[in-house]
């Protein structure tokens, strides 16, 4: 027996020495598992998938059946054979579409004494039932004649590799080789049943025998009409050559029809004139259509040059939409459309007076730059923020401002660079790339285009689309962006670009240089408020079928969905909502249950049903240890719970919570930083020695990074360490030195809305961020005060509630003050 034949009986002994009364039977449809045989099984079934979560949690072992009646999902056990294969699970691992998917190795065949329970899947008990033979010269003739048999099938075969004949010869186990024969030569389910409960193994080779023979047959017929079909093949191609042949003849007499090709020539020669083609683009154009001409319709290359010529003529190579320069006109399509974002707006309205004034007064272009080369024609801007702002239906309120067409491409899972500049002719169905073709859908060459998620596009072998979008987005380089299908420049500098982004750090420095960026931070409550009262109620009203005079919500109905039934920075969830109520009200009202109704915070509790969200910060947390920080995601701003334990030790810092690099790095700046204290603040010497010492950032499963967490972690340590709770609703953000100074963090009017949000009504941030201030709304500024610090014993007193002890009537909150020069506390009062 060869070695691997002999590790495969070796790792069966195992398997079936532990061999249980009972199994766990998995039915199979339209399929045969052999023994000695390795085969992949899709797992579709719930109560299957059940049955493979608790073998795989087992020995792995799993009884084999095949169902008689292959439609029934789930059979019964009448309805399944009662020989079946033993198998072991050898790996198991979830498809894309999430579904599971098994390897199973086939051990040996069993016969089912008894079925012990359908639930929550098929059991029963079983009986080994090993083949048995004789061993003589009859047995080996046998053998023999089958092995030869597989031989020749497998060489006449297409479907089998090369090497599957001197794989068979390899194989020493008659057991071995009939089953391998037997799983790889296409026995019908009958058939196959029929060899597996056969107990003699000579039974099994006879029947594989005849079946070789037949099959045989066949594939030495199928060859023979293949080399009829190969010759007559070979007739055709001639006969072409011929009438090829002929067709040169009949040029040459003066004899053959071209009236066709003429007409397609005519055609193209009039849609040239129309599409008003540069000078470039035309030259290419015709040099097709001269070799379109002089080609017989009936050749391969005939279509792929009038697809070419056909993309050449349909794009807008010199259609222009006329902007709409009046700016009072533009601002009211801008207000109808989106509160607030004024940014953006303002952004905009300076677009449109640059360009009123250039047009009115007659300004040429810099006759250096050659008419476009450095000259900004359109204007790349980049709408950054969470999901939900408003981003994407900005772009299309400018683009109604302007008068200009709109169109979108998305960019989240782009992979390819083909995607954005085209493939190149030589392929097989090569098409131009998708910026190429969102022009032509817009129909004209100045549109508004948004490029959507462009933080989310990815890189692999087949190229780096944000390198591609390097010279789309440059306007001293896409007066000539040239598509690899085209192979001509196509003008892009009158193009309105809008990209828009979630985060801007995933985007390449590179392709961040080149846009103008317009940050879209979150929305306030009261915002939130006059965006739903304006836009998002009279639409649910609309699109589901309700009127005006039927429906009205009031604003308490609004703040308590705000505040009870969404927690985002933007209003997409707020909208679905709304429009939850709103299909509640329609069912009422088609029912004539009800003509009109107003909307109260009892209503949206009785049709949103129990509150999703409750305000983190509506109880005290008199717990020493615990501390509110102030994070940016990529949905908006968060705020983030630190919190600090310690037990009996030897001086260790665990930190858990999935923290990156930065954030385990600003923990361990932390406890560096109150151990250096310990002295100073009368602690015990050795408290940092005997104690070990545990960080936790709830919501483990959500990565966290950054430093603006660091103020935190020491407000959270010292906490623990001196025991003193840290003052209700107060949050904080800023990096940490060993020193105690505290240095500036970015999204500060993010993470401050997330505070509001979450009702903190005091924040400590960094001095140096007093600047973020002015661009928060001034209905936070009057609900938060602010605290700005420079160095952390600032923060320490703002935030640390008194001991009631003192020593020597000096209150131990100034114990937090540097001993030498006590630093002051700026403090933004409430406007």
């Amino acid at each position: 027996m060869s070695d691997s034949n002999m590790i495969i009986t070796d790792e069966r002994s195992e398997l079936l020495n532990d061999l249980p009364e009972e199994l766990p039977i998995l039915p199979l449809r339209n399929m045969i598992v052999f023994p000695h045989t390795i085969i992949h099984l899709p797992i579709g079934v719930p109560r299957s998938e059940r049955l493979i979560k608790d073998a795989i949690k087992g020995n792995r072992l799993i009884g084999l059946i095949t169902s008689k009646t292959p439609d029934i999902e789930e059979p019964s056990p009448e309805q399944l054979y009662d020989v079946g294969t033993i198998a072991s699970i050898t790996r198991v691992f979830q498809s894309p579409d999430n579904s599971i998917n098994i390897i199973v190795q086939g051990l040996e065949r069993f016969r089912v004494k008894s079925w012990s329970s359908s639930y929550p899947y098929l059991t029963a008990k079983i009986a080994e039932a090993p083949d048995h033979y004789e061993e003589g010269v009859e047995f080996e003739a046998m053998v023999h004649s089958l092995r030869d048999l597989a031989k020749e099938v497998v060489r006449m075969s297409p479907s089998f590799p090369e090497n599957a004949a001197s794989f068979i010869d390899q194989i020493e186990d008659p057991r071995y080789l009939t089953y391998m024969t037997a799983a790889n030569h296409g026995l019908g389910i009958e058939e196959a049943q029929a060899l597996l409960e056969s107990d003699d193994l000579k039974e099994k080779i006879r029947m594989l025998i005849a079946h070789l023979t037949h099959q045989k047959e066949i594939l030495m017929l199928d060859n023979k009409i293949k080399n009829e079909a190969k010759e007559t093949l070979d007739k055709a191609h001639k006969e072409y050559f011929l009438r090829q042949q002929m067709k040169a003849i009949q040029k040459e007499l003066g004899e053959s029809d071209e009236n066709q090709s003429g007409t397609d020539v005519e055609e193209y020669e009039r849609k040239f004139k129309e599409a008003n083609l540069p000078e470039e683009a035309e030259k290419e154009a015709r040099r097709e259509l001269k070799r379109l001409a002089g080609m017989s319709p009936h050749s391969a290359e005939h279509p792929v040059i009038k697809t070419y010529l056909d993309w050449i003529v349909d794009l807008p190579w010199s259609k222009l939409s006329e902007d709409q320069l009046d700016i009072e006109h533009a601002r009211a399509i801008l207000d109808e459309d989106h509160y607030d974002l004024q940014d953006v707006k303002d952004r905009l309205i300076e677009y449109l007076a640059v360009r009123k004034l250039v047009h009115d007064r007659g300004i040429q272009s810099d006759p250096a730059s050659d008419g476009k080369e450095g000259e900004a024609q359109g204007a790349i801007l980049c709408f950054a923020g969470p999901p939900g702002v408003g981003k994407t239906s900005l772009g299309k309120s400018i683009a109604r401002a302007l008068g200009r067409k709109f169109t979108r491409m998305s960019l989240g899972g782009m992979r390819d660079e083909a995607e954005i500049r085209g493939h190149r002719r030589t392929y097989i169905g090569a098409m131009p790339g998708r910026i190429i073709q969102a022009i032509k859908r817009a129909g004209t060459r100045n549109p508004i285009f948004m490029l959507d998620e462009i933080d989310k596009i990815g890189s692999d072998w087949r190229g780096d689309p944000s390198s591609a979008l390097l010279e789309v987005l440059d306007p001293a380089q896409n007066h000539a962006f040239r598509d690899h299908y085209l192979d001509v420049d196509f003008d892009l500098s009158d193009v309105i670009f809008i990209t828009t982004a979630n985060q801007l750090d995933t985007i390449p420095p590179a392709l961040r240089d080149r846009m103008e960026i317009i940050q879209l931070e979150g929305y306030t409550e009261h915002e939130k408020v006059k965006i739903a009262q304006g836009y998002l109620v009279p639409r649910q009203i609309r699109v589901n079928g309700v009127r005006n005079d039927e429906v009205m919500f009031r604003e308490d109905a609004l703040k308590k969905i705000i505040e009870d039934y969404t927690r985002e920075a933007g209003v997409r969830s707020l909208e679905r909502q709304i429009g939850t109520v709103c299909r509640k009200i329609a069912v009422r009202i088609a029912a004539s249950q009800l003509t009109t109704i107003e909307v109260t915070p009892e209503i949206v509790r009785e049709y949103l049903k129990k509150e999703k969200f409750e305000s983190e910060m509506s109880e005290s947390i008199e717990i020493p240890g615990i501390a509110t920080g102030l994070a940016v995601t990529a949905t908006g701003g968060d705020i983030l719970f630190i919190e600090a334990t310690r037990m009996k030790g030897s001086g260790h810092l665990r930190l858990t919570g999935q923290l990156g690099d930065v954030m385990k790095e600003s923990a361990e700046i932390a406890f560096s930083y109150v151990k250096a204290k310990t002295e100073e603040w009368d602690l015990p010497k050795d408290i940092a020695k005997k104690e070990d010492f545990h960080i936790h950032v709830p919501a483990g499963a959500i990565p966290k990074d950054g430093p603006s967490a660091g103020i935190a972690m020491v407000m959270a340590m010292t906490s623990l360490f001196t025991g003193r709770p840290i003052r209700s609703k107060i949050g904080m953000t800023g990096e940490v030195t060993l020193r105690g100074r505290v240095l500036p963090v970015g999204g500060i009017k993010m993470k401050v809305l997330a505070a509001h949000r979450a009702g903190l009504k005091t924040v400590i941030l960094p001095k140096k961020n007093e600047a973020d201030l002015d661009e928060l709304p001034d209905e936070v500024k009057n609900d938060i005060k602010f605290i700005l610090v420079e160095r952390i014993e600032e923060a320490l007193n703002a935030a640390i509630k008194p001991s009631e002890k003192t020593d020597k009537g000096k209150p131990r909150m100034e114990w937090f003050y540097d001993r030498h020069t006590p630093p002051p506390v700026t403090t933004v009062e409430k406007v």
